[in-house]
This record gives C-alpha cells, structure tokens and sequence, in this order.
C-alpha cells in the first residue's frame, strides 16, 4: 500500500528536517546515558538500540554508558541479600560487588551489546577494568546532624567516584567504527573494583572525550517550571539561578549538577531527555523541537 499524500508529506518534512542536524554531527562523539525504563521496556529497548545504529550509519559516533540498579536489586532479592541505601546509593560490600559486576558487566552490558548489533550496529561492552578505562577512588559520605560535634564519615563499601579516565580505548573503537557500551565500573588503586553513579561517569568520559553531546536519559520530560512545563535552551547561568530559586530540587538535581560539570568542562551541550518516548534520542538529535532539556554553556 503507498502513502496516502498527507502522510508522505509528513515523511518527507521529517527526512528533510534531519538533513541540517546529520550534516551539523557527522563526525562528532555523542555520550549518551542509558537508564531507566528505557532499559526494562521491550519496545523502548528496541527503538534505542536501533536509534544507536542510524546515529553510526549516517556519520556520528555514539558512545553509551549505561545503568542497571533495578537489574542488580532484581538479583540480590532472588539471592536473599538484603540492601541496604544510604542518601539514595547503594551500600556495597564485597558479595554485593560481585553481583553489580556480574550484572552490569555481563548480563546488562551483553544485551545492550546484542540489540545494536542486531539493529546492524557493530557494538562492543566494556567496564572501567578494560583497558585501564576508569580510575575509581572510594566515595566518601558524610553525615550532618545536630546531634554530632563533627560529620559523620560513613562507609558505602565499593560505591566509587571517578578519579581519573584514561579514554584510549574508547577513542580506538570509535576510530574503528565500533559503538563503545561501557559498565559505570572503576579500578580503585588498592586493586578493588567500585560501582559508580552511571551520570558521573557519562559526564566523565563526555568530558575527556570533548562530547558535542552528552545526553542523559531518565523517567521525566525534562526539566520542569512550576508550571510543570519543560524548559529547555538554558545556559549554565540560568540553570545556576533555578537551582537557587529552589525550581530544581530533589532526584533532578545530581542529572542537572552532572549535565552542568560537563558543559563547563567543554561539552557543546547537555540533554535531559524522556527516555519514555520511542526513539528518543534521534527526535532529540534530529529535530527542532526535541524531547527533552536542552543546556549549554552560555
């Protein structure tokens, strides 16, 4: 059956929107994030993947870091051990170590692997270990109260920050036309291995890579006014006065404080986007409007 002629129009303002956007990116590295339901939802699962592919197919070179804390809770409650969270991170001793590398390294990081490679993209899984990719060091908490003369340091076990990135083997695969899908796994100097927030260290290696893009996908439309609409094409500035004005506050803050890092350290811009809707990241790249908010750095 052939289009009818308004539907065919509608294609043809899509392709030709694109056009702009594919020429502007060809040849750039863009860090996307990849979490939330668009890692559990099947549908969305495959449109991103296939999102992924197009983006290498046309010129532009995506780099994925990804989540999986529902994925490693999953497993840890059909193992019988109880979590433990503190300040909303994980605490992680050594068996629970065991079980985030054992996910996020191997179960969640091959099947990200296996959906872009069905899609036609030719994508390779790594954690921080390989290569030399990720020096952690050990997250330090503290907890304040009025109780305590002085902070309380309390101990998370192996939840890491990055200390250092060393993006060699990244930019080889790039180079080789591979799509990197990297594990938020780091290498403390002691030898330990540490569980990092997924943000962080998307922003971390955008940074060192000099992303034009660093794209974080979540659960929400963007950032949002009071008037629960998305706001988007903000400078850093601005964004400084909504954290103050209190408009960002709570869960969005360290995606907002991540997105910010980033940009000033030489990112082109910042994407908060709605990992809900299908192929959200090519209608982010490809499109005038978007799905999502939209930082850069003035």
């Amino acid at each position: 059956m052939s289009l009818t002629p308004e539907a065919a129009a509608n294609v043809a303002h899509i392709l030709t929107e694109s056009l702009p956007y594919i020429q502007r990116f060809g040849g750039k590295t863009i860090v996307v994030k990849y979490g939330g339901n668009a890692m559990v939802d099947e549908d969305l699962k495959q449109s991103f993947a296939r999102d992924l592919a197009l983006m290498k197919t046309v010129g532009i070179n995506p780099v994925v870091v990804h989540g999986g804390g529902p994925q490693i809770g999953s497993l840890l409650q059909r193992l019988g051990k109880q979590t433990e969270f503190i300040q909303g991170m994980r605490v992680t001793d050594a068996e629970t170590m065991d079980v985030v590398e054992m996910v996020l390294g191997g179960l969640v990081n091959k099947e990200i692997v296996n959906l872009i490679n069905r899609q036609g993209g030719a994508a390779v899984g790594l954690t921080g270990k390989d290569g030399d990719l990720i020096h952690a060091r050990q997250l330090k908490v503290e907890r304040k109260g009025p109780e305590l003369d002085v902070p309380e340091i309390i101990d998370l076990g192996h939840v890491g920050e990055v200390q250092s990135i060393n993006a060699r083997v990244v930019d080889m695969l790039v180079t080789d036309g591979f799509i990197p899908v990297i594990a938020p796994i780091g290498i403390g100097e002691d030898g330990f291995s540490y569980n990092i927030n997924a943000d962080l260290v998307a922003g971390k290696i955008a940074e060192v890579l000099q992303a034009e893009k660093l794209i974080l996908l979540t659960n929400t439309p963007g950032l949002l006014d009071a008037d629960d609409q998305v706001l988007t094409g903000l400078s850093a500035e601005q964004v400084d006065a909504l954290i103050a004005d209190g408009t960002i506050h709570g869960g969005m803050l360290p995606k907002i404080r991540c997105a910010l890092d980033a940009v000033r350290a030489g990112v082109n811009t910042a994407h908060i986007i709605d990992g809900r809707v299908r192929h959200a990241v090519l209608l982010e790249l490809f499109t005038d409007e978007g799905v999502g908010t939209l930082i850069r750095r003035r």
